[in-house]
């Protein structure tokens, strides 16, 4: 099924930047909405449950999978992920555009259920910059820091599987990339044609 609004899959090793990327993008692009996915994983420092995450225990997330409730949902740092099929299919529906921050696993779910999907990967500049990140950011143990690093091999792996790569050795250079993909989808013909369907009719194009 075609949705008229945009769908933007980011996803990036821990401590690449993501998050900070994304945030600054939808205060440039008052057009992007951000999905807010479920997690199993504790609050960190001033995350806002219903903001950030919607923060449930693991009771609920397993009733959440028993009832077809997630599009997607991963294991991720000994921890359980899940993006809401109902509330996505929602916000697009409505025209809006949608950016989804999930890890490798989810986003390759997502694209073989909404084809349109446009995929983002981030990667860190070298391993010893992100190691260095990971370390100041100060909110992990080094057990935890070393765990991030090994999943991060395996994600970057995966990196052929995405429409779009950015390099985040300079957080202005890859936010102006961000954004730049983000409009440069909406100006795509299959996107035109979803978003100004009436314009396309009046043309007789469709």
């Amino acid at each position: 099924m075609e949705y008229p609004g945009n769908l933007y899959v980011v996803a990036a090793p821990s401590g690449t930047g993501k998050s900070s990327l994304v945030k600054a993008l939808m205060e440039l692009d008052s057009h992007i909405t951000p999905s807010v996915s479920h997690t199993t994983r504790a609050p960190r420092g001033q995350e806002v449950d219903g903001r950030e995450y919607h923060f449930v225990d693991n009771a609920t997330f397993d009733r959440m999978v028993a009832e077809g409730a997630f599009l997607e949902w991963a294991h991720v740092h000994n921890n359980r992920y899940g993006t809401s099929r109902a509330g996505i299919e929602a916000m697009i529906g409505q025209g809006k555009d949608v950016v989804l921050e999930i890890d490798y696993q989810g986003a390759i779910q997502i694209k073989q259920l909404f084809a349109n999907a446009v995929l983002i990967f981030i990667l860190p500049p070298s391993w010893q910059e992100l190691r260095s990140r990971l370390q100041r950011r100060a909110e992990d143990s080094a057990d935890t820091i070393e765990l991030r690093l090994r999943n991060a091999a395996e994600e970057v792996a995966q990196v052929q599987a995405f429409d779009f790569v950015i390099i985040n050795d300079s957080f202005d250079r890859a936010l102006f990339d961000l954004k730049a993909i983000a409009h440069a989808q909406r100006l795509k013909f299959a996107a035109q044609k979803r978003a100004r369907a009436e314009t396309f009719r009046a043309l007789n194009i469709l």
